[in-house]
């Protein structure tokens, strides 16, 4: 069996892999390690072709794990799910389900639009994310599951669908990648398809198994530390998020510290500092309640990167300042030209802009306040040169 220390660099190579592959979603990836060493649950939520599926399928590629992949209706039946009725046994006057490679035997599950299934199948989904147990015919199977993974493209708006989405500690909001990184995307999605036509990503070798995993769990309580500070500092974000009307209840706020020990467990730390704080930024409720969130949790972030500028891990600065050099470059060149632009073009490069201005704040280095400098002596151009008249 591997040693703790020895699992946590085999899930940094799990990640590095995954952020290969795909551009912009290092905070993805961070999370979903985040949930499986927490042995808690992520909900991906944004539009169809944002790369929520194409991420948790690598993910498991990445596991030597028993996976269960399912795309969810209306129409979709529990046996498909859990399993069809066992009929030698039914006819013997025995209720059980043959659930061999179904759900309840999994360790890692991904449900795409798992919104959309029906009452009987989500009203099952309780006990297995919460207890990790499944009842048929009476007799309640523990299941073996490490994390559960869900898709959907809208946040649910019925009060049927909470109490699953509940289940989902964190949620994160997959969109389409800003200009600055389209250049870079494209390669990564050649990337993507070659190793897809090729064969070749099915033939990817796991990295690590999921019994390092399960042992990882069963010694999670030694991390369980934190320190008065840390928890002094989470009571007052805690209260803050409260009081700008966001819901985040006793229940959830425990259970957010499985997620600081494991984002710790991650960095080699033996406690919880700062900088876990950002999983914060993923217990929204609706989409709108991640501008707060982020309003709140971003500047106690930055004060700690401040005191600790080797410790930023990902962010805006992932992005690299090349890329954004690159952009700032080809809209500079686009509104200095003499080519006429329609409003909705020129919008849209200002829009791109802002972006970039935003991207090169949250990087905050000398040669980025130096571009911000040039993007806003751009913008100025811009309004006064009348191409608004």
């Amino acid at each position: 069996m591997s040693s703790p220390s020895d699992v946590v660099l085999r899930l940094t190579r799990v990640a590095r892999t995954l952020e290969e592959y795909f551009l912009g979603k290092s905070e993805v990836v961070r999370l979903m390690l985040i949930a499986v060493v927490a042995g808690e649950h992520m909900l991906l939520i944004g539009p169809p072709g944002t790369a929520k599926s194409a991420l948790v399928r690598m993910f498991a590629k990445l596991v030597d794990a028993r996976y269960f992949e399912y795309l969810l209706t209306r129409f979709t039946e529990p046996n498909e799910i859990f399993g069809p009725i066992d009929i030698t046994a039914f006819r013997e006057g025995t209720y059980q389900r043959r659930m061999e490679g179904m759900l309840p035997e999994a360790e890692i599950v991904f449900l795409d639009e798992v919104f959309k299934a029906n009452s009987a199948i989500l009203n099952s989904l309780l006990g297995v994310l919460n207890e990790r147990v499944y009842t048929s015919g009476g007799t309640v199977h523990r299941v073996p599951l490490l994390s559960a993974f869900g898709a959907s493209n809208e946040v649910p708006n019925d009060e049927d669908l909470m109490a699953v989405f509940d289940r989902f500690l964190l949620r994160v909001h997959s969109d389409n990648l800003d200009s600055y990184h389209f250049h870079d995307l494209l390669l990564r999605g050649v990337k993507n398809e070659v190793l897809r036509l090729s064969g070749e990503g099915e033939r990817m070798k796991p990295l690590l198994s999921s019994k390092d995993l399960h042992a990882l769990h069963q010694g999670f309580a030694a991390q369980m530390s934190f320190s008065e500070e840390f928890l002094a500092q989470y009571k007052g974000l805690v209260f803050q998020i409260r009081a700008e009307g966001v819901s985040l209840s006793d229940r959830r706020s425990i259970k957010m510290l499985k997620l600081f020990a494991a984002s710790a467990l991650l960095d080699g730390r033996a406690q919880p500092d700062a900088s876990d704080f950002f999983v914060l930024k993923h217990t929204w409720n609706n989409l709108d309640q991640a501008e707060i969130l982020e309003g709140i949790v971003g500047p106690v972030l930055e004060a700690h990167y401040r005191e600790n500028p080797d410790k930023r891990r990902f962010g805006a600065a992932d992005v690299g300042m090349e890329a954004l050099i690159a952009e700032l470059t080809r809209v500079r060149e686009l509104l200095t030209s003499d080519r006429a632009l329609s409003d909705l073009q020129l919008f849209s490069q200002l829009k791109a802009l802002n972006e970039i201005k935003a991207a090169l704040q949250a990087i905050g280095t000398k040669p980025a306040q130096d571009a911000i400098a040039r993007v806003d002596q751009l913008l100025g151009h811009v309004f006064q040169s009348g191409k608004f008249a």
